[in-house]
């Protein structure tokens, strides 16, 4: 992989030349149709619910290898798409070139596909699908504003997370002070994906705001990544950092809107009020990170105190050092749009699911399809000639926030009418192998528990905003 990597960062540099404020903008949804006869349900929950537990395997076990005027909001688009993922299209360069972003709260680092020679390795939007598809790129020779970042800029450092890059040429020279080596390139792993490529220094266009010098990651190799990626994290390079915002909200629209033109609303917002909180928001503190030698992405993440979990307003007997993350960084609840489903340590989902189980005596389990899906418990709920009732999911938070999820944010109803609870762990089906461990956070609320929700990050007073739209 490397060698490639560095045949695409020759052919790149040849590209490139001498080297309070809120905006809206439309979030999409990627969708999956049930009803669409050329695609299996169970073959999609079966990829989701890979597809989570491996974006959480990555959140626990994080590698990492290598002016303008100010309006008072900003907003875009925010769409659904069947991969699982919510996207928003933003505008880089002069003039002015327009891509899809995947919005990702677990990770602090924006890039898009970059250059005409662009490689996407399993990258097609379907998750039945094993073509490649055309993905739109950033071309940085049409820019004017385009500038490769050097070693020697204190932003190369955001992109490795140290401040130990490995500029050896500016290392071994007489006049360090006149390097001109690249920031080294860069390697990312995201659970099911990675991307490769170099650090640009670029112009953001938002509505009538323009942010140059803004860092940005030109991708030249990609493998499972259906577009660019914003990082929405708590890190340097992330997107909210950089633009210095006081707080950014999205609402996540439903799945069955996945693929379609519907869209909601994410809010960046950089003049809010120092105190005011927003009317009809339920709010929770974010919990101070931990800070781990060798897993700096943990101080990425968002983390919420959950209390407890109640199903059907019995409380879920969990072990209370999986609740708060320790002093190894292990335990402890995040908030990660990145994902699909909501991942519990084993520990936890164990006792969640015996709950369910428990409580249903009007329904049969459907083992065959847990066996199909990967998801468990599953319910035979078809032919009962009144609507389905299952167990409330209640989430109880520090500070009095709790939410009590509708049930189409954990239970998806898939095939003739059977209803799986939407929460994955490791191990599989049955109890395997451990795929996850204890390490890192033991649960990653993923964005199908979040629809339609409306979700605020207010970063100025450290809590996150919770209600639910009707």
């Amino acid at each position: 992989m490397s060698s490639r990597v560095l045949c695409f960062v020759s052919l790149l540099l040849c590209i490139f030349p001498a080297i309070a404020f809120a905006l809206h903008l439309p979030l999409t949804l990627t969708h999956f149709d049930a009803n669409d006869p050329s695609r299996d349900p169970y073959q999609i929950l079966s990829y989701l619910a890979s597809s989570s537990l491996a974006r959480a395997h990555h959140l626990k076990n994080p590698q990492i290898t290598a002016t303008a005027t100010r309006n008072a909001t900003a907003t875009t688009p925010l769409f659904s798409h069947s991969y699982g993922g919510y996207s928003i299209s933003l505008s880089f360069g002069t003039p002015p070139q327009i891509l899809p972003f995947v919005m990702d709260t677990g990770s602090d680092f924006v890039w898009f596909p970059c250059t005409h020679r662009y490689v996407c390795k399993n990258c097609s939007f379907s998750p039945s699908s094993d073509q490649n598809v055309t993905i739109p790129s950033f071309i940085p020779k049409l820019s004017s504003s385009s500038r490769l970042v050097g070693c020697r800029n204190p932003k190369c450092s955001w992109v490795h997370h140290t401040n130990k890059t490995q500029c050896d040429e500016c290392r071994n020279s007489l006049t360090p002070q006149n390097c001109t080596q690249a920031c080294p390139p860069y390697f990312l792993l995201y659970g099911t994906g990675t991307t490769a490529g170099v650090a640009l220094s670029e112009t953001l266009n938002l509505g009538d705001r323009t942010v140059s010098n803004f860092l940005v990651g030109c991708s030249i190799f990609s493998s499972r990544q259906p577009a660019g990626i914003a990082g929405f994290g708590r890190g340097l390079p992330s997107l909210p950092t950089q633009l210095k915002l006081h707080k950014f909200s999205y609402c996540l629209i439903s799945r069955r809107f996945d693929d379609s033109p519907s869209s909601s609303t994410l809010i960046l917002d950089s003049t809010s009020d120092l105190d005011r909180k927003t009317n009809g928001l339920i709010y929770t503190p974010f919990i101070k990170n931990p800070i781990v030698r060798g897993k700096e992405a943990f101080q990425v993440y968002y983390y919420v105190g959950l209390r407890k979990i109640t199903v059907g307003g019995r409380r879920v007997k969990v072990p209370r050092k999986f609740l708060s993350p320790g002093k190894n960084g292990n335990g402890g609840t995040i908030v990660d749009s990145g994902s699909t489903f909501t991942f519990m340590a084993r520990e936890i989902f164990e006792p969640l699911a015996v709950e369910f189980v428990k409580q249903v005596k009007n329904y049969s389990r459907a083992r065959e399809v847990e066996v199909l899906t990967g998801l468990r418990p599953c319910f035979d709920v078809k032919d009962m000639g009144k609507p389905v009732e299952l167990p409330e999911l209640r989430l109880h938070f520090k500070g009095g926030a709790e939410i009590a999820l509708p049930l189409e944010n954990y239970f998806a109803v898939v095939g003739e009418g059977v209803a799986c609870l939407t929460v994955v762990t490791d191990g599989g089906v049955g109890g395997g192998k451990a795929v996850v461990g204890h390490s890192g956070p033991a649960i990653v609320l993923g964005s199908f528990q979040m629809q339609n929700y409306y979700v605020e990050y207010d970063l100025r007073n450290q809590r996150l905003g919770l209600k639910p739209q009707l």
